[in-house]
């Protein structure tokens, strides 16, 4: 088996409401370096973890991690929408083999994704089918929210299986790093955005149009006096970055949700994708990690960043 290990922020504000013209360039040559750094790679197995942000998980039943053998793009904010080339037989072996690792995973044979998971196989892909696929979604908007020792434990378990396999393996974690853009909470939520939030499945081309106009009104005031919402956190994105760079996984046992939420944004703890992420690459021993990029940007909503690895 050999591995590599991309993770990267995703924002569905990509095209809709742009920083400057020199900012988007930048991004677009990360982004660029990327996609040929995995077309040169060749994966025959992509291992994306990815949070999910009420599209197709809701709380008439929230699992903490869901494993697909089968999933739909919902095609939000411009995405591709269609099937994922999930390799079905591959992703059922996973699942009992976690379940096997003393884990609680959910398993879904017909799963909705949305842009959290597909935008970032699209970047590095230029396609939802061109490689088998095997999506993990990692609850991260929807409290009360698992342990993040939790979440590396669920890594080293994925990487143990993939260690099994004689594939080349591409682990994408896609989300974070620290935002908040305007996700409901259910418990102060007036009561049709409690019903939405239960289960709010397949809304009208008008409802769906209605949240992304939201979305999109929140990144062009976000960061000014007018936001209410949590600013970004350049400080402690560098820090969560650093972190994965020393290899030292165990210190995220400690990270304190509420602390978390209350000082870089509640959506942040999306890192629970690159956390599993790297616990995944590390179950196979020592690794070398790469900052390829990080900037603030609040027309994004994002703590923007990409970070690269490879067994050392």
């Amino acid at each position: 088996m050999s591995i590599q290990l991309k993770c990267l922020s995703h924002t569905p504000l990509r095209g809709r409401n742009d920083p400057s013209a020199d900012v988007v360039a930048e991004v677009d040559a990360v982004l660029a370096q990327s996609r040929a750094e995995v077309e040169a790679f060749d994966p025959e197995l992509i291992l994306v973890f990815a949070p999910d942000h009420y599209n197709g998980l809701f709380y008439d039943l929230m699992p903490p991690f869901v494993v697909a053998t089968a999933a739909e793009s919902v095609g939000d904010y411009g995405t591709l929408t269609g099937n994922l080339s999930v390799d079905a037989e591959l992703a059922l072996e996973l699942t009992k083999h976690l379940t096997d690792s003393d884990l609680d995973v959910s398993l879904s044979h017909r799963l909705q994704v949305d842009h959290g998971c597909t935008q970032t196989l699209e970047e590095m892909t230029g396609s939802l089918t061109r490689y088998p696929v095997i999506p993990i979604i990692i609850n991260s908007v929807a409290p009360p929210f698992v342990p993040y020792r939790r979440i590396r434990k669920l890594g080293e378990a994925v990487g143990n299986f993939l260690a099994g396999l004689n594939k080349r393996v591409l682990i994408l974690g896609t989300g974070g790093l620290s935002h908040e853009p305007p996700v409901p909470l259910l418990a102060d939520s007036p009561q049709e955005v409690q019903e939405f939030l239960i289960c709010g499945r397949n809304p009208t081309p008008e409802g769906r149009a209605a949240r992304e106009a939201r979305t999109i009104a929140a990144g062009r005031i976000y960061g000014s006096e007018l936001c209410q919402q949590t600013p970004l956190n350049a400080v402690w994105d560098e820090a969560f970055i650093e972190l994965l760079q020393s290899g030292e996984l165990e210190q995220v046992d400690d990270f304190d949700i509420q602390q978390i939420s209350t000082e870089a944004g509640r959506s942040t703890h999306e890192v629970r994708t690159w956390v599993a992420a790297f616990a995944a690459l590390a179950a196979s021993g020592p690794y070398q990690a790469r900052k390829d990029y990080y900037r603030p940007i609040n027309e994004w909503i994002a703590g923007y960043g990409v970070v690269s690895a490879t067994p050392a």
